[in-house]
């Protein structure tokens, strides 16, 4: 059905209705705005209808039913992505299919520390039930009040725990999966050890929905960590963060769970996105690291702590710090991190990078590309902050104060390509933890192989030959390309 009128897309809501009944779906612009606005609020859309199924099977019966009406899919979990993965961008022939019903936790298993939960459970929340069990669930994301399990999954989301506990590829035991047919696999096995031939749930870790919707998910558990310890430190360097780090795997063993980097501009932006913020330390620094240990049971991890920053303060890697002496000044030296992303929200749109480099090279690939927008974009505020230990930085540019949107957008153009360049240089990556969505499709595509494109294409063209999940999504196909 070629779709070209108000009346086609309200035949088509008329068709969803009588098959899917009248509870799964929106179709007011209004009541869809905000499955169809992106996280930021750059960029609005719409869409035929906003699908919200309850169950495994309603979540089939719609894949069925678009599929019979012609229609393709945009999977959604929070909607709080930053590659515009999970919002339309072909209003009149697509829908969003919300997985935010389906949030049940099926269970929590003690014993085998595992459990298996619906796509749509709030991380936070998952995360709290968890922890009333006494275990612990490692994946930690500012946006976890918001995120969805199911997003998390299908982006492979990193935060600031990647450095000991892995990605969320690594957390993940089994999946349960609709595919674009409307079959659904059932892969929600527990087993930490099973080498039965392909491990197919692989193929849907960071897929972002263009191969299948996932509904449920099983994932592993760890012993809650019962001491944690965290310290905001003073240095001289992103190089002598490096250095740190290194010296705090060597020394701090596993029980090192956080380490990022901020520049000192991070605590001016933060303050100005949550005012009663104060500075934890006296002086000023040209670079600072925010470190997390923790242990379980007999692990003195204040000991450990205290020697260690003792030795790197007496050799003079570390020029002045604070160790977070309660939970509650633990959570206000994180405030700083994340109030640091929502002053670069507070000065409006921005150039926004999540780029990864080999740990060795990270130090000389910041400073290179700072170098570059320097001398060809003077005016710009460049923020570089991010996972030392995973070597993933996020080389954020700011235009100048009272930029109008057209010049926004041409500065945002410039500095992705500047920098885009520097990295291309040190064979990095474009998304270490964001993915692709469509944001960053057209360099994800520029930057493929033959190889690489033909095995994605063999890929796509087996699970989804008429191309109806999350179409446009990571890379641009044709039916039978």
């Amino acid at each position: 059905m070629t779709i070209v009128s108000e009346t086609d897309i309200e035949e088509l809501r008329f068709s969803l209705k009588n098959r899917l009944g009248e509870a799964l779906l929106l179709t007011s612009q209004e009541d869809m705005l905000r499955y169809c606005r992106d996280w930021h609020g750059d960029v609005t859309s719409s869409a035929v209808a906003v699908i919200r199924p309850r169950s495994t099977k309603e979540v089939s019966d719609t894949v069925r039913a678009c599929a019979e009406l012609g229609l393709a899919i945009i999977p959604q979990g929070g909607n709080t992505g930053l590659v515009l993965g999970g919002i339309p961008d072909a209003p009149k022939h697509q829908v969003v299919l919300s997985l935010e019903r389906m949030n049940a936790i099926r269970t929590i298993d003690s014993d085998d520390f595992s459990a298996v939960v619906e796509a749509g459970c709030i991380l936070s929340e998952f995360k709290d039930a968890v922890q009333d069990k006494g275990m612990f669930f490692p994946l930690s994301l500012g946006a976890q009040g918001s995120c969805r399990i199911g997003g998390n999954v299908s982006t492979n989301a990193g935060g600031i725990n990647v450095l000991r506990y892995g990605m969320t590829r690594e957390l993940v035991l089994g999946l349960e999966v609709v595919l674009p047919d409307g079959t659904i696999w059932n892969g929600l096995s527990t087993l930490r050890k099973d080498n039965r031939g392909i491990d197919l749930k692989q193929l849907f870790i960071g897929a972002e929905g263009t191969l299948g919707i996932i509904t449920a998910v099983a994932v592993k558990l760890y012993p809650n960590p019962e001491h944690v310890e965290t310290a905001l430190l003073g240095l001289n360097s992103l190089d002598d963060a490096i250095q740190l780090y290194r010296r705090a795997r060597r020394e701090c063993c596993d029980l090192m769970s956080a380490f990022e980097f901020m520049p000192p501009v991070a605590f001016t932006l933060a303050i100005e996105a949550i005012p009663d913020l104060k500075m934890p330390i006296a002086g000023d620094y040209p670079a600072y690291v925010l470190m997390e240990i923790s242990g379980s049971g007999l692990v003195d991890t204040a000991d450990l702590m205290g020697r260690f920053l003792e030795g790197v303060m007496e050799d003079g890697l570390v020029l002045d710090g604070v160790i977070a002496s309660s939970r509650a000044q633990a959570q206000s030296l994180w405030l700083f991190r994340e109030g640091m992303n929502e002053g670069q929200a507070l000065r409006g749109a921005h150039m926004r990078t999540d780029i990864s480099v080999p740990l060795s090279k990270l130090a000389a690939f910041v400073a290179e590309a700072e170098a570059e927008l320097a001398t060809k974009l003077p005016e710009c505020l460049a923020v570089s902050y991010g996972h030392v230990g995973d070597g993933n930085v996020h080389l954020n540019v700011l235009p100048p104060n009272g930029s109008t949107p057209e010049e926004r957008d041409a500065f945002i153009y410039k500095s992705k390509t500047l920098v885009n360049e520097v990295l291309d240089r040190y064979v990095g990556s474009i998304s270490a933890e964001h993915g692709i969505g469509r944001l960053k499709r057209a360099d994800f595509e520029s930057r493929l192989s033959d190889v690489q494109r033909r095995m994605i294409t063999g890929l796509k063209n087996t699970f989804d030959p008429d191309l109806r999940m999350n179409p446009g999504c990571q890379i641009t196909l044709q039916p039978d390309s």
